[in-house]
């Protein structure tokens, strides 16, 4: 065993005889151990063992009013199911019966009374040697389950950052600050926590948002960018951004990108069933479809774009409250209120 251990190894004795326990003392500090505790009133064992936060424990086995067999029941409670603690009973009782129990209790060893100096040292020697090898262990892997946390974390952000690039190229055309992409995913995100979606959930649909407009890749800018009213024609060349994004994220492993192409695919929809591309209505419309339905449609009515104007708050929530029902899942619509009437109070307040 390395000398830096020996040396930091602590000792806790429980003995109700002061003559052992003046004998494992001398055969210890021999043995160059120096950090020895010691107790001959059993009774004081659970506390001197929270303190010291012992290494190793040599515990005798009959002592009157608390006996060791009681001892290793408490310590058992005490000691975690991934530690290694090394016990060593102390005794002159040698029969089977009294050295199974003990094993059943936790014991590690035992050292036959009278004390042999040369074979308490190399018992203890070995048990030491073994605690010394799993605490090196568990700091391994805690080392090892940091550093994989900290590549986790790295590949989280790097997933997070890619959604989002990929967000801002779908909006490029025609929003070249990206910022649309972002905007809808956190109110998606708001109405979604609204809901009552658990904060995965409504995470993943944050994440997921970004790309409901991948498939506008796909469309003509004479289309995309032209002011004004599309022909029936253009309307049908445009509504198949829906498809196209669908297909783009098509068979993906990632629940970001699976939900993302449920999303893209459906966030025309509507309640009623009027929408495209599948006239889908009410239930059979995906969640998140129906939630990135309404937050787009905010977002779109109150930002300038070449072909429209802004609308005011006012007029989009208007809007909205008009399409309650028809182009919006009814509960949808309720959560969205009641996030955008806690926005006016919180600027209000403010």
């Amino acid at each position: 065993m390395d000398r830096e251990w020996r040396a930091s190894a602590k000792f806790l004795i429980v003995d109700d005889q002061e003559y052992n326990i003046s004998l494992l003392n001398r055969i210890l500090r021999r043995a160059q151990y120096e950090h020895l505790h010691s107790t001959t009133n059993p009774g004081e064992l659970m506390s001197l063992f929270q303190e010291i936060q012992p290494d190793i424990i040599l515990l005798d086995l009959h002592m009157p009013e608390v006996d060791g067999f009681t001892l290793l029941k408490q310590l058992s409670e005490r000691i975690g199911d991934g530690e290694y603690l090394p016990i060593i009973v102390l005794t002159a009782d040698a029969t089977p019966e009294a050295r199974a129990e003990a094993l059943r209790l936790g014991a590690n060893d035992f050292v036959t009374k009278p004390l042999d100096r040369l074979e308490v040292v190399l018992r203890i020697n070995n048990l030491l040697k073994t605690r010394f090898y799993h605490l090196q262990l568990q700091d391994q892997n805690q080392r090892l389950e940091d550093r994989i946390s900290e590549r986790t974390k790295a590949l989280e952000h790097a997933k997070h950052e890619i959604l989002e690039l990929l967000g801002r190229t779908s909006e490029y055309r025609d929003d070249e600050t990206g910022q649309h992409t972002q905007r809808v995913g956190q109110m998606a995100f708001e109405i979604a926590a609204e809901l009552g979606l658990p904060e995965e959930e409504a995470q993943l649909i944050r994440q997921a948002t970004p790309l409901h407009d991948i498939g506008k890749i796909g469309i003509p800018d004479s289309i995309l960018l032209k002011p004004g009213r599309f022909t029936p024609e253009e309307m049908e060349q445009m509504k198949k951004h829906t498809l196209i994004g669908a297909s783009i994220l098509e068979g993906s492993v990632f629940p970001a990108l699976q939900l993302a192409g449920t999303i893209a695919e459906t966030h025309h929809e509507k309640w009623n069933g009027m929408g495209y591309p599948k006239g889908l209505k009410q239930e059979e419309i995906p969640l998140a479809g129906r939630i990135v339905a309404l937050a787009d449609f905010y977002d779109a009515l109150t930002n300038e774009r070449p072909y429209k104007r802004a609308w005011t708050h006012e007029e989009a929530m208007a809007e909205i409250e008009n399409q309650r029902g028809q182009h919006f899942d009814p509960e949808v619509v309720e959560a969205f209120m009641r996030v955008m009437r806690r926005k006016e109070n919180n600027r209000g307040v403010s």
